[in-house]
């Protein structure tokens, strides 16, 4: 039994029922639960014959009257009602093989389920879905579903994923493209490896697809320092950066033309390694990508933007201080920017923006969410900075106070004998601690 209870929340549709810790759901109006989608999908109408199994094997049902749609209010034992399903790839850039040694053990800890897709927007590379799952998924209408594609030619894909049954992947995009299942989907790109021509030809296939491919991210591959004993790649040069962004625009307009959408879209370090401006607003339509790094940089100026006209200058205090903005080495020219027009409306602004190099990863990573504490301490210890530190939260683990290197931000604070402050993942809060207002923007 899988979808053992952990718990009935006290505010939910079944609390005071006669469902208990350590009662397995069995069925759902009949129909078997096997995980989180079976669940999602047979509780989602208003009328509900739950069918439970206490540990003494008692049978308990339980009739349910509920709007459509409205949660159950159960917790269970595994998230997923299941064992996760773990990544049998080895990827050519993957990430978690550049680790260094005597990390978290977290850390190394690689996930492949599509329900992780579906719930938390994880990518998924679909080898290892059996015919039997892509049949589930279409009948029970999981969508969106986001798919690692890097490439359509079955051949290179294996290569890439390190995985014999990579193009066998690529048959089960196909089949969710072809039932409706809306995908977003992401191109790794590695120079000499899919990109250039064989880019284009991806992108080709995917836009034959039809519109089940909403959307396509074209990020460049991480590579740290720790790559002894992987494939040998080569980073992103600025040349190349312009030249994959000139074609992948080109198709974007094609598809903006026929279809509405651009639907692919280059991340925001693609634009910054080359040296172009960021697009607008408008060019990223809905934002579909921005969890991969699409058009994040540009909502964050706009945010930032918007909260400084709406200021009011007098309601902001006297006597500003000296802080320091602490980031990547990537985005710092465009920080700095906003400060700087942040300083012309209010001119006894004080604040300083440093690029943390990157030598934990290595000189090659410049992104702002793989800055590590150590690298901070080592970087800015002794130095004047002000009344206080201001770092992005993307730096640290989701919910934590705490940086890849287990730094917590206490320990940063005390190193560099100033208070850390977190900025949220969005302009407007960046602007208001500057300002030390808590006012509405």
């Amino acid at each position: 039994m899988n979808a053992v209870v952990k718990l009935v929340r006290p505010d939910s549709i079944v609390s005071g029922s006669i469902i208990n810790h350590g009662d397995a759901l069995r069925k759902i109006n009949c129909n078997t639960i096997n995980d989180i989608l079976d669940y999602e999908y047979y509780s989602y109408d208003n009328r509900l014959l739950l069918e439970f199994i206490s540990p003494d094997k008692k049978i308990k049902l339980i009739n349910i009257k509920k709007p459509e749609g409205a949660d159950l209010g159960i917790e269970f034992e595994k998230p997923l009602m299941d064992d996760e399903k773990h990544c049998a790839n080895k990827c050519i850039f993957c990430f978690i093989d550049q680790l260094p040694a005597a990390m978290r053990e977290s850390l190394y800890y690689k996930d492949d389920d599509v329900r992780l897709s579906f719930f938390q927007g994880n990518y998924v590379t679909l080898t290892n879905l059996s015919r039997k799952d892509i049949e589930r998924i279409i009948a029970l209408r999981i969508s969106p579903v986001n798919v690692s594609v890097h490439t359509l030619n079955p051949k290179l894909r294996s290569y890439i994923l390190g995985n014999k049954k990579g193009g066998a992947g690529l048959d089960s995009l196909k089949a969710l493209a072809g039932a409706g299942i809306e995908l977003n989907c992401q191109i790794v790109c590695c120079p000499g490896v899919n990109d250039g021509w064989k880019l284009a030809r991806t992108i080709e296939g995917l836009i034959r697809l039809g519109p089940g491919i909403k959307s396509v991210s074209i990020v460049p591959a991480g590579l740290t320092k720790h790559r002894e004993g992987l494939t040998k790649l080569h980073p992103f040069t600025a040349a190349l950066a312009r030249q994959t962004i000139r074609r992948v625009e080109y198709y974007g307009e094609k598809c903006l033309k026929k279809r509405g959408s651009r639907v692919f879209f280059c991340s925001d370090e693609l634009y910054m390694l080359a040296g172009f401006k960021l697009p607008g607003n408008e060019f990223y339509e809905n934002y579909p990508q921005l969890e991969n790094g699409v058009g994040m940089m540009r909502l964050f100026i706009s945010e930032f933007e918007i909260a400084l006209n709406r200021a009011d200058r007098h309601s902001i205090k006297d006597g500003y201080t000296m802080q320091t903005v602490i980031t990547g080495c990537l985005a710092v020219k465009y920080l700095t920017n906003l400060l700087k027009t942040a300083k012309e409306k209010y001119d006894k602004i004080e604040c300083e923006v440093i690029g943390i190099k990157n030598d934990f990863f290595g000189e090659s990573v410049t992104v702002s969410g793989l800055v590590t504490g150590g690298d901070i301490i080592g970087q800015l210890k002794d130095k004047s900075l002000g009344s206080r530190v201001l770092i992005p939260g993307n730096m640290l683990r989701a919910g934590e106070d705490i940086f890849l290197d287990d730094i917590t931000v206490s320990q940063l604070s005390y190193e560099l004998g100033v208070p850390v402050h977190i900025i949220k993942p969005n302009g407007a809060d960046l602007l208001n601690a500057i300002l030390e207002t808590q006012q509405e923007i």
